[in-house]
């Protein structure tokens, strides 16, 4: 938070996306408001390695982080002009270990599921999402109650997998166009996120940038003032 611009591109913290300053939005905050200690966090999940996802992994340095090997491949190489905007190295500059799948195993509702992943319990899965970015995947988690599916930014407006036609608001719908790694991919994976939402409402889907979506959140009343005012 005291360099920003540093850490995510005066591009990024100035221009399209202007992150409002809150460090009680903090994973490293969250955990500890949560009464947990952040040293005990020993493994994380991404999605995707874009600069507004993996800020905070300094945060948990002991932490395995785990993740689809494209992902890891393209980070690591920034081969386009794009790959050089959204990866920034400065955000793993402390060395993490990372612990990159992928060889997919039995299905998850159609989908290809990476369901060994190093050191966790077989109810937290790694999906395949490409499109965003070439790796990018959700992440499934079988609470005992019912799934859930951190889709993380294969969709920005819920109405884009939550209705039965997809819809978009138009600035969103600009902003992820700029964004996004293989249209087509991204665009297959929202189909078939929409039917599986359609077909199975009991699954909990949500995604990375939605604030609605996070219902019971104890920081909800915070996240919402912050998305009237972004």
């Amino acid at each position: 938070y005291a360099d920003i611009s540093s850490r995510l591109g005066k591009e990024f913290a100035y221009g399209y996306a202007r992150p409002r300053v809150d460090p009680a939005l903090a994973a490293v905050n969250q955990v500890r408001a949560m009464g947990l200690d952040p040293a005990d966090v020993r493994n994380i999940v991404l999605t995707h390695m874009d600069l507004d996802h993996v800020g905070g992994l300094s945060d948990f340095p002991r932490a395995k982080v785990h993740l689809h090997r494209l992902e890891h491949r393209a980070a690591m190489e920034r081969a386009t002009f794009r790959a050089k905007k959204r990866y920034r190295p400065l955000m793993w500059a402390h060395d993490p270990h990372f612990v990159t799948y992928d060889e997919p195993g039995e299905p998850w509702f159609g989908f290809e599921a990476v369901r060994s992943l190093e050191g966790l319990p077989p109810e937290i899965l790694l999906v395949p999402l490409f499109g965003h970015t070439h790796g990018h995947s959700g992440v499934a988690v079988d609470t005992g109650n019912g799934w859930l599916l951190h889709a993380g930014d294969a969709y920005f407006d819920p109405r884009e997998i939550k209705q039965e036609k997809r819809r978009c608001a138009p600035k969103v719908a600009l902003f992820q166009k700029i964004v996004t790694t293989d249209r087509k991919q991204r665009f297959h994976n929202q189909t078939r996120l929409r039917h599986l939402a359609a077909d199975h409402p009991e699954i909990d889907i949500f995604c990375a940038h939605n604030p609605h979506e996070y219902p019971g959140n104890p920081l909800q009343p915070r996240i919402e003032r912050v998305a009237r005012h972004a």
